[in-house]
């Protein structure tokens, strides 16, 4: 590596990764501490696992209809002006679910938050293509991901404290619960707005040759992509590639949710006390979090990809189908942790397919189009396992679905074949 790129990349590395992986620590927290906040609060609102599971995974129809319009206004306002608009109106939506009084309300302002959530993740994701070369993206873009266990990790202790503030100023703790959390967000908004840069060619915090060389070795990556198959905004849309990622990323995100939207309850279930369920919870999220870091930076040692997104994949499905079939709360806790370590790893060197082949505005709308149809599984995989436990009394149930969709995926990213823009990043 010449001195220029190892400078340029560590100074945008340094700039952009910590702040964003803070922005989607605060995202992904708002999104999925209704698993905690279900410790309470379904019996106060006398909620079902159904009801529940409804309202969960209500946030990602919303999320699905929106995803692909804000991507484009990402790529077309800039990522500044978007992303400080989308923080700022999941925070308000998230904040209001301490006005939930019932089913009606807490289906409404969770359908809302994934109305102003949408596009804030695949907005991210095409974020990153405009200031990292692809040969970097696999650790990039396992470093950003790392955001998500992190939240849990340190959101499942976090949350289960602020469920002690019951009662505090006439509040129930799961209220306090979302008006706590929801705060950074907000505030985070005005930060995005003075902080971000849109592109290297506004970086004024890089030198003039820094800007010229990552320009120039950014817009040399996407002439070569588009000289093996130049891909427009429609026909990203319905490109064979496109939609078979998309039914991909469906089986990695029924486990993401799933268990990020239950593992409470699972973990509630070995007969713990609430501080000790947030403290358990946050045991696979720790190996997780450190496994995909690891896992990325040996992706991009070897220059490879699809692979490294298989055997992930294969982890998920064993993991999550031992989880089905142990009760012994330390096995089952043990198969849960390779179960997430798949998932997080999967998620992380997922998004390095699509970005290997898609440029431009196609580049929003396509992984936009992957997120929004990967994020259904945010609704189905959450009531799977609601369904199954009202009617079995049960998570296990629901747990082997889920492998089976991690299965599926594995088989659709082996049935790929060689595709060169896939096997290896662009150099």
């Amino acid at each position: 590596m010449n001195s220029i790129e190892q400078r340029t990349i560590a100074k945008v590395t340094w700039r952009l990764v910590p702040f964003l992986i803070g922005c989607y620590f605060f995202a992904y927290l708002d999104r999925v501490n209704i698993g905690f906040a279900a410790l309470t609060m379904n019996k106060d609102l006398n909620f079902s696992a159904t009801v529940y599971s409804q309202g969960a995974g209500i946030f990602f129809w919303a999320y699905f209809l929106f995803e692909v319009p804000s991507n484009l206004f990402l790529e077309k306002f800039g990522a500044r002006k978007w992303i400080a608009r989308i923080m700022l109106s999941w925070g308000i939506f998230s904040a209001s679910m301490v006005f939930v009084s019932g089913q009606t309300g807490f289906l409404v302002i969770r359908a809302l938050l994934g109305v102003a959530e949408a596009g804030f993740f695949p907005g991210i994701i095409f974020y990153l293509t405009l200031w990292f070369p692809a040969a970097y993206r696999a650790r990039i873009l396992g470093w950003f991901i790392f955001a998500i266990p992190i939240s849990s990790a340190i959101g499942a202790p976090f949350s289960s404290w602020i469920l002690g503030l019951d009662g505090a100023f006439g509040l129930a703790g799961w209220k306090w619960l979302f008006l706590l959390e929801a705060v950074p967000s907000m505030i985070l908004a005005f930060v995005v707005w003075f902080y971000l840069t849109d592109r290297p060619r506004d970086a004024a915090w890089l030198a003039p040759d820094e800007r010229k060389w990552l320009a120039e070795r950014l817009d040399s990556e996407a002439r070569t992509r588009e000289t093996h198959a130049r891909i427009g905004v429609l026909e990203s849309l319905y490109n064979p590639r496109v939609l078979i990622l998309s039914i991909v990323y469906f089986g990695i995100v029924a486990g993401l949710y799933s268990l990020g939207f239950f593992l409470p309850q699972i973990v509630k279930n070995f007969g713990l006390s609430n501080m000790l369920t947030g403290w358990v919870t946050a045991i696979p999220y720790v190996v997780s979090a450190i496994g995909m870091v690891l896992w990325g930076r040996h992706s991009d040692a070897r220059q490879e990809r699809k692979v490294h997104t298989l055997i992930p994949l294969l982890a998920l499905c064993v993991g999550l189908a031992l989880a089905a079939i142990t009760e012994d709360p330390i096995l089952k806790m043990t198969a849960i942790s390779v179960a997430g370590l798949g998932c997080f790893a999967a998620v992380a060197m997922f998004w390095t397919l699509p970005t290997s082949f898609l440029t431009g505005a196609a580049a929003a709308a396509g992984i936009a189009l992957i997120n929004s149809i990967g994020n259904l599984a945010g609704y189905f995989g959450p009531t799977i396992m609601g369904v199954g436990k009202d009617l079995t009394g049960s998570f296990n149930g629901g747990l082997l679905v889920l492998a089976a969709f991690a299965l599926v995926a594995a088989g659709l990213v082996f049935a790929l074949g060689h595709d060169p823009s896939l096997e290896r990043p662009s150099q």
